[in-house]
C-alpha cells in the first residue's frame, strides 16, 4: 500500500519561535492516522503546513506522489485534500445543503461539476452522515454537533482522498462523540478515505487511530500504535511533566 501522505524535515518559525522542528512522518493510503500532543505543541501548525495555509522554511510535503509544499489550499483541495476545522464557521446565509454543494463545487471536480450534480453528491453526504432532514434549514440553526457534522459534509462532499480532522470531537458530549467515531470509522472503512486527525479527547483517539506520532514544543517525539504511544515514558512525561512519575506509570502497566 503506497504512502499517500509523506511530510519530510518540516521547521515553521514564526520569527525567533520555531514552532515546528525537523518533524517527518507518513500515512498510508486507507489509513486512520493520529496527531496528539499538548496544547502548543505545534499540532495545527503542522495542519497548516500540510494544508499549504502555511509555507515551512524547510522541508517538503508530498501528497499522492506529488511535491506540493509551494501549492495554495485551494490547489490541494482539488488535488483531493479536504480538511475541518477546529471552530466550525458554516455559511449562515446558506441552507445546510448549500453548505455542503460549497465541498463539490471546489473540489476535484471543480472545472467540469454542474450545480445539479453538486446538489446530488452534497444531498447525498447528508444523507450519509445523517443531515438530510436539515438540508432545507438556514446552517445557523444547527446545534454544535450538528454544526460539526456539516464541518464534516462540506469536506466530504469534495470526495477527497484525504480527510484532515482538526478536533472534530471538540465540544461534544461523551455520547456525541461516540457517535462521531462511529461515523469517523464509517467514512474511512465504506469510503476509503484516509483520514489524519487532531484530537484531545484521548480515549476516542486512541480507539480509532491505527497509528499515531505525538508533538510536544514543536518535535515529534514518538510514533507508533496507540500501545506503544501509551507505553511510552516520554510521551507521558510529556503530559504529566514529571518523568520520574511517568517512569513509575509505565512499569506499573
Amino acid at each position: 500500500m503506497r504512502d499517500v501522505l509523506v511530510v519530510e524535515n518540516i521547521t515553521k518559525r514564526f520569527g525567533g519561535l520555531t514552532a515546528l522542528s525537523q518533524v517527518s512522518f507518513k500515512v498510508k493510503e486507507g489509513e486512520r492516522f493520529g496527531i496528539i500532543g499538548p496544547n502548543g505543541a505545534g499540532k495545527t501548525t503542522l495542519f497548516n503546513v500540510i494544508n499549504g495555509v502555511y509555507r515551512p522554511d524547510t522541508g517538503k510535503v508530498i501528497f499522492k506522489d506529488t511535491d506540493i509544499t509551494h501549492w495554495p489550499p485551494h490547489r490541494r483541495a482539488r488535488y483531493g485534500m479536504a480538511r475541518t476545522h477546529q471552530v466550525v464557521k458554516p455559511f449562515s446565509d446558506l441552507t445546510v445543503l448549500e453548505n455542503a454543494m460549497i465541498g463539490a463545487l471546489f473540489g476535484p471536480k471543480h472545472d467540469s461539476i454542474t450545480e445539479d450534480e453538486a446538489r446530488e453528491i452534497a444531498s447525498n453526504v447528508l444523507e450519509f452522515i445523517g443531515l438530510k432532514e436539515k438540508a432545507d434549514l438556514p446552517a445557523n440553526v444547527l446545534n454544535v454537533q450538528e454544526k460539526k457534522r456539516l464541518e464534516l459534509a462540506r469536506a466530504l462532499s469534495s470526495q477527497p482522498d484525504l480527510l484532515l480532522l482538526d478536533e472534530v470531537l471538540a465540544g461534544l458530549v461523551p455520547s456525541e462523540i461516540d457517535v462521531m467515531v462511529g461515523l469517523l470509522r464509517k467514512i474511512n472503512e465504506e469510503k476509503g478515505i484516509t483520514i489524519v486527525m487532531i484530537e484531545h479527547v484521548m480515549h476516542a483517539i486512541m480507539n480509532l487511530a491505527e497509528r499515531m506520532i505525538v508533538l510536544d514544543f514543536g518535535r515529534k517525539i514518538a510514533e507508533g500504535t496507540p500501545s506503544e504511544i501509551a507505553n511510552n515514558p516520554e510521551v507521558i512525561a510529556a503530559y504529566l511533566g514529571n518523568p520520574e512519575l511517568a517512569l513509575k506509570f509505565v512499569q506499573k502497566r
